[in-house]
């Protein structure tokens, strides 16, 4: 078996706490293999597992190939692949805008993580923000707002997190939508949960399932949510009070 080299670690604090991100190289037959895990955890991802990336960002440019100006943010960089493949399905004159609260991981995708998926930073259209997206959210204006900073609504990277699939925070999103605009939200499991808060947030939502590799590998969960669904008679009364 090939050992993974440890190419670099960062620090992310939360709160009172720390987590060390780690960045891993293998050195395959069919070229390197990274990967960035938490310290004595899971993995977060894998430059050869980018299935459903790609799937989210081809997902969340529905209807704005062709949109003049079209503008997306993107929540979380990882190793590129959901920015690559947003950028692959956008026109000359849109932006993307990708806030990533590790400068360190910024940093890894313009060194040995940039390859894997063809250099989308070096891309005119793409623009990386150290910083929490919520921020960003916040500012409006937007076409797609694509969630890809946890494992999932449940399965947070960091507890600040939250907050951004909270009923207040689907709420922000819904308001910082352009007309016709979605926000998508990317798990690694299902979670019947988000998806009724979805729902009582009042948006309308699909729910595709991804191979994490080609045809292969665990199937992860992707929320397509629009503004403007069926709102449930619960959360009318709530907002009525």
């Amino acid at each position: 078996m090939i050992r993974a080299e440890l190419l670099a670690t960062a620090l992310v604090e939360d709160g009172t706490t720390e987590t060390e991100l780690r960045l891993y190289r293998r050195l395959l037959k069919q070229g390197p293999e990274y990967t960035i895990r938490i310290a004595g955890g899971t993995d977060l991802m894998s430059s050869r597992r980018h299935g459903s990336e790609d799937a989210l960002g081809e997902l969340a440019c529905r209807g704005l190939s062709g949109k003049p100006g079209a503008r997306v943010l993107i929540g979380g960089l990882g190793i590129g692949f959901t920015l690559a493949s947003t950028l692959r399905h956008l026109g000359p004159d849109a932006s993307v805008t990708v806030a990533e609260l590790v400068s360190d991981v910024v940093d890894w995708n313009r060194t040995w993580l940039g390859e894997c998926a063809g250099n989308p930073l070096d891309d005119p259209r793409a623009s990386a923000v150290v910083g929490d997206v919520a921020e960003l959210i916040e500012r409006g204006d937007w076409d797609a707002i694509v969630l890809d900073v946890d494992n999932g609504p449940e399965a947070l990277t960091t507890q600040s997190n939250a907050g951004l699939y909270s009923m207040a925070g689907l709420a922000k999103a819904a308001k910082a939508l352009r007309e016709r605009g979605v926000l998508l939200v990317w798990s690694s499991s299902s979670d019947g949960a988000f998806e009724r808060r979805l729902r009582n947030a009042g948006f309308s939502v699909e729910v595709h399932r991804v191979r994490a590799h080609q045809r292969k590998g665990a199937r992860h969960v992707i929320w397509v949510a629009s503004p403007g669904g069926p709102v449930s008679s619960a959360t009318r009364r709530r907002r009525k009070g």
